[in-house]
């Protein structure tokens, strides 16, 4: 295979990827659904979030919840991930509802999770590949 055909398949098998992600958006309601879902699994149902919703003035932070309004909000930049992210980020913040701060107590309601250590190592190498300089597109002859 030539570079220009690898190229070519490079862009059709990521626009492919693209079109099976972009499916898979979850709107307001049904991020909502999937953590009261994740609350009655993994937390016994105590966190009863008000509010689960988007929203797109959080760069730094994948989630956010303010426990007295019982509000929940995940960054858009979670869109397009997968599944198991998601749902590590929306539990982590549906914990806060029970235990505001990072202590052992939180933790041990993240145990839970199967895949809190994988979900977390995935974010971690988001962070990281962001942080790498751009790499000059690659040339097509």
């Amino acid at each position: 295979m030539s570079e220009a055909e690898e190229q070519r398949w490079v862009t059709v098998m990521l626009d492919r990827l693209a079109a099976q992600e972009s499916k898979r958006m979850l709107g307001d309601s049904e991020l909502a659904e999937r953590a009261e879902r994740l609350a009655g699994q993994f937390l016994d149902g105590r966190a009863r979030p008000a509010t689960v919703r988007w929203v797109t003035n959080q760069n730094t932070r994948w989630g956010s919840c303010t426990p007295a309004e019982g509000s929940i909000r995940l960054s858009h930049r979670l869109q397009g991930m997968p599944e198991y992210v998601i749902d590590y980020v929306l539990l982590h913040e549906l914990a806060h509802l029970l235990v505001p701060g990072h202590g052992p107590q939180f933790w041990r309601l993240l145990e839970a999770y199967p895949r809190t250590e994988r979900a977390r190592g995935y974010l971690e190498g988001v962070v990281a590949a962001d942080r790498l300089p751009q790499l000059p597109a690659a040339r097509t002859e």
